[in-house]
């Protein structure tokens, strides 16, 4: 008998995403737009992006990282706002402990098939995918549309370590023999998000940045690493914290200006 098919937090984001735009399809975009001077109803894309740095046991494997995502986010006429995010994290520094220790000559060099010196790129790669709920508060100074902006999330976090052997072929490095280097990690991660919110009438100048935590309940998922020769699979908290700044799309269509003669 076949396992049921699981579906990935990333999978659920999609069709969270189309089915939206169903439904946003399916009811006519009709209130008055002008962010300077009444609340309105805007489903909004936006484009992001992240410099982040490690804490807890996630600090003890990598170093700061950059994150790049996509999110689609609706702000109701109350100014709520909810929707899904989903960020590709990346790296260049590793410090695994024990990393292909095995593989390792005494010289400290790894050797290929053909028995030469190997040049291993190793990196770090992984992703973060969150439902998210907040509100948007307007300040003295802003339109009221815009504001601070905090939201907290609940969703998927998951991070391994990218080995790469470009210009030589290593066996124990290439296909399923590769999972046990990789150290592929994942869990639960809970979000918060502190920052500006603004919406601008003209629909150039939206945008939004400001701090971000993520505290991720995460747990090593490979049965068993070849080179440290043990299951690592004990829970971990990995927490990043840094600043996102983000391009924000509306989506929603500008009514005609009712004009009157006397």
């Amino acid at each position: 008998m076949k396992n049921p098919v699981k579906l990935s937090l990333r999978t659920l984001f999609a069709f969270f995403i189309v089915s939206v735009f169903c439904v946003l399809q399916s009811h006519e975009v009709s209130a008055q737009r002008n962010a300077r001077d009444s609340l309105v109803f805007t489903p909004h894309i936006s484009f992001n992006y992240a410099f982040q740095m490690p804490a807890g046991d996630l600090e003890n494997r990598f170093g700061n990282n950059s994150n790049v995502g996509l999110s689609f986010h609706i702000k109701t006429k109350t100014n709520w706002y909810f929707g899904a995010e989903w960020s590709y994290m990346f790296g260049k520094s590793v410090n695994e402990e024990g990393l292909m220790q095995n593989l390792i000559t005494d010289e400290g060099f790894i050797v290929d098939n053909e028995g030469g010196l190997a040049r291993i790129l190793i990196q770090e790669r992984g992703s973060l995918t969150t439902l998210n709920v907040g509100k948007v508060i307007p300040l003295r100074f802003s339109n009221v549309n815009s504001g601070l902006l905090f939201k907290a999330g609940v969703g998927l976090m998951q991070h391994r370590i990218r080995i790469e052997s470009q210009e030589n072929v290593i066996t124990q490095l290439e296909d399923e023999y590769l999972k046990g280097y990789d150290r592929l990690t994942n869990g639960l991660v809970l979000s918060q998000f502190l920052g500006y919110f603004h919406m601008s009438d003209n629909r150039l100048t939206n945008l939004y940045g400001g701090i971000e935590f993520y505290e991720g309940f995460t747990q090593g998922r490979r049965d068993y690493n070849f080179d440290t020769r043990d299951v690592d699979n004990e829970p971990r908290m990995d927490i990043l914290f840094g600043i996102r700044v983000g391009w924000v799309i509306h989506i929603y269509k500008r009514t005609g200006r009712e004009v009157y003669y006397d």
